[in-house]
């Protein structure tokens, strides 16, 4: 296992974790198993990200590599430019949802997407073994201007431009103070769309509502999308990847529920196609996808393994429950902006509401929690859950089968020291017995 890179890139706190002299050595790293430039380099709105990327810079700079900066740009901008504008890798300074005072790097392939798995141990193996590549002339710096209108462009090239022009649709954006600020606006007037801008000013220390986007936090897009008459509002995190939507009477959609619509829309243009998810995704997917002659498939968590697997399969459509939703067409990666402009399309070709649109779906009600917990505290979680007399499945932590529509899943994360619980059923009845019975099993094995 990765002792460096969590469920996506590295993170810490910035000072303590992430220390100058640990940004030096796993940017050498990085440096040593792309081999050469140049790199392109970009980062969110985070009070330490701008000293970070000039470590960054020159620490590829040392090692021969050149290197291009975009500035502040979302993750989804500098990995679609990765790509299309033809670097031999990415770095992307960021620590997505994390409170303030976090930071990190989300290293990307010259394909668009962060590295696999067996890569991020390659790197690992370069910085514990200090076998750095060493160079006796230094790499460029410069900067690289293109990046936001290229990944403008490129989304909108995935959908029917001229007939969301026509429905002049109202949309709320709070982009909760990060770096789709710089690009979701100008989509969204390129698209005729009517915008109404909170927590616009990028800031991070995150002063509006924090860098994640959550049902408790999210009171303001909900009144200001009913107050406006808005079609619908959406909040972006921290570096712009995920996105939580609210439908026009202010009802805020979780991931889950969102992505279902999302597939449907886009099942019913590519029929027979694969959809891949991770396990802690709602089951229901299974039933849109059989709707279309479409094949789901499941990994574990984390949108590393989503995208790698999108690639090697071949697959239109790929999500997470958090809000993480990936078009394959293009780029097999979350992004909050291109999520949003499939509704914009979806919309645009529907008589319906985004709320008659939601209620098509078939019903189920997901939650999930956390709980502080160590590694050794988790193991003794899934002691006590394999007792339960229940289908198992161990892809990802332990996750129970307790009917055709219910489950629950405890996993350990890979970006903090908690445990993740979550559930789905039928029911929201059904589903609070289910989470509050497992919870209780769950702070039980703690206490052992």
């Amino acid at each position: 296992m990765a002792k460096i890179f969590g469920t996506n890139g590295v993170r810490g706190v910035f000072g303590e974790d992430l220390t100058l002299d640990f940004i030096s050595k796993i940017t050498l790293s990085i440096a040593s198993f792309f081999k050469k430039g140049p790199i392109l380099v970009g980062y969110d709105g985070r009070e330490s990200s701008v000293l970070i990327s000039k470590i960054v810079t020159a620490s590829l700079s040392s090692a021969g590599l050149d290197s291009v900066v975009c500035g502040i740009v979302p993750t989804p901008c500098l990995q679609f430019a990765t790509r299309q504008l033809g670097y031999n890798g990415g770095i992307m300074i960021t620590a997505s949802h994390n409170p303030p005072q976090y930071n990190g790097m989300k290293v990307i392939a010259r394909d668009g997407i962060e590295i696999s798995r067996e890569d991020e141990l390659k790197v690992e193996e370069f910085y514990f073994t200090k076998k750095w590549q060493i160079s006796d002339k230094f790499g460029l710096i410069t900067k690289e201007s293109k990046a936001v209108s290229t990944y403008i462009s490129g989304i909108k090239n995935r959908v029917n431009v001229r007939k969301i022009k026509s429905r002049n649709l109202r949309v709320v954006l709070d982009l909760g103070n990060g770096a789709q600020a710089v690009t979701a606006p100008i989509l969204c007037k390129d698209l005729g769309c009517e915008t109404i801008l909170i927590n616009e000013k990028i800031d991070g220390t995150f002063p509006g509502r924090g860098s994640e986007p959550t049902p408790q936090n999210l009171d303001k897009l909900s009144d200001m999308v009913v107050k406006s008459k808005s079609d619908f509002g959406i909040a972006f995190d921290g570096d712009g990847d995920r996105s939580i939507f609210c439908d026009e009477s202010g009802k805020i959609l979780t991931g889950d529920r969102s992505a279902l619509l999302l597939s449907k829309y886009i099942l019913k243009k590519y029929p027979k196609s694969k959809i891949v998810t991770s396990v802690n995704s709602t089951s229901v997917i299974e039933k849109i996808a059989e709707n279309s002659e479409s094949k789901v498939l499941r990994t574990r968590v984390g949108s590393v393994e989503v995208s790698r697997k999108m690639i090697k399969e071949n697959a239109i459509i790929g999500f997470e429950e958090n809000g993480g939703f990936m078009y394959g067409k293009h780029n097999q990666v979350r992004d909050g902006s291109m999520t949003m402009v499939i509704l914009l399309d979806l919309l645009a070709a529907s008589k319906n509401s985004l709320s008659e649109e939601m209620n098509s779906l078939p019903p189920s009600f997901t939650t999930k929690g956390k709980i502080e917990c160590s590694t050794n505290d988790f193991k003794k979680i899934v002691k006590i859950l394999k007792a339960e007399s229940c289908e198992k499945d161990l892809t990802d932590g332990i996750k129970l089968s307790l009917d055709d529509s219910s489950w629950v899943m405890v996993r350990l994360s890979g970006t903090e020291p908690i445990a993740r619980i979550y559930a789905e059923s039928s029911s929201q009845s059904k589903l609070d017995d289910i989470f509050a019975k497992y919870l209780q099993k769950v702070k039980t094995a703690l206490d052992r």
